[in-house]
This record gives C-alpha cells, structure tokens and sequence, in this order.
C-alpha cells in the first residue's frame, strides 16, 4: 500500500524524508511539500505515515485488498502511546477506525545504536569486498579456490 501526502497539510519539515528506509520519500523544491517519488519501491513500513507531526501522509490499499478511492491515514498519539489507524471506504461514509498500543518505553528513552570506529583501516579497506584474509580470525586457514591460487 503505498503512500501519499496531501499538499494542504504537509509543512515541509522533511521528517519522512529523512526517516524513509527506502529513500522514496523527497520535497519538491517548487511546490514545497513531499511526495513519495516511486511508489513501487516502496517498502510499506509506514513510517513516514507514523511520523508525520502533520498526519500529511495517508496509505492508498491495494484494488484488490480495498475498493477504488478508499483511503487508510494513521495518527500517532506520544501522550497516550496510542497508534489509531482509519480505514474510510469509498463512500467516504463507511469508516473502520482501529487502535493499538505502539511503545511500552517513553518517548526519547532508547539510546540511537553507534555504529563502529573506522578508524582501524581494515575496516575500510577494498579487501572486504569477499572473504579476504583480513576478515578470518588469528591463525585460520583460507580453504583451496577450486579453480587455483
């Protein structure tokens, strides 16, 4: 299901774009709000649509999941630790809403992971292209290449 963001409510503060895995999501210079570029290559993990602070971002369901013009937008709630989904069918009349809880940590609690030092320089060398001997331990024995040394 892929994403779109409604013009009239997006302010342009790039947060999906940063947070898009899949780097789909970019701000249109001209017109000053996101869009998602290519929607097939999306990966569908929502977050954009969960952190939007503007709720722009809703989720378009497949046709053959969910009836033409239906339309499924999240609202993510920190005070609560509430996620609400709503599903509003073509009609625009008929609307499923579903609630879930989404942390059992506060907000800001979870350190972000550090990734490692590349200051050693075997780290960052071209030789980790494959299983070079940089990367076998201390003492282990590269097995024979079936085609020669």
């Amino acid at each position: 299901m892929p994403t779109y963001v409604n013009p009239k409510l997006c302010k342009n503060n790039a947060k999906c774009m940063e947070l898009c895995p899949s780097d789909v999501m970019f701000v249109n210079k001209q017109t000053n709000y996101a869009y998602n570029l290519e929607p097939d290559m999306c990966w569908e993990c929502f977050t954009c649509v969960k952190m939007c602070p503007e709720h722009a971002i809703s989720v378009r369901p497949y046709a053959d999941i969910s009836p033409y013009l239906s339309e499924a937008s999240v609202v993510r709630d920190e005070t609560t630790n509430r996620i609400k989904w709503e599903i509003r069918y073509r009609d625009q009349k008929t609307v499923k809403n579903f609630e879930f809880e989404i942390r059992t940590t506060p907000w800001g609690s979870i350190e972000v992971p550090v990734g490692p030092e590349l200051s050693d320089p075997k780290l960052v060398s071209e030789l980790l292209e494959g299983e070079s001997d940089t990367i076998l331990r201390t003492g282990a024995q590269r097995p024979p290449h079936p085609r020669g040394p």
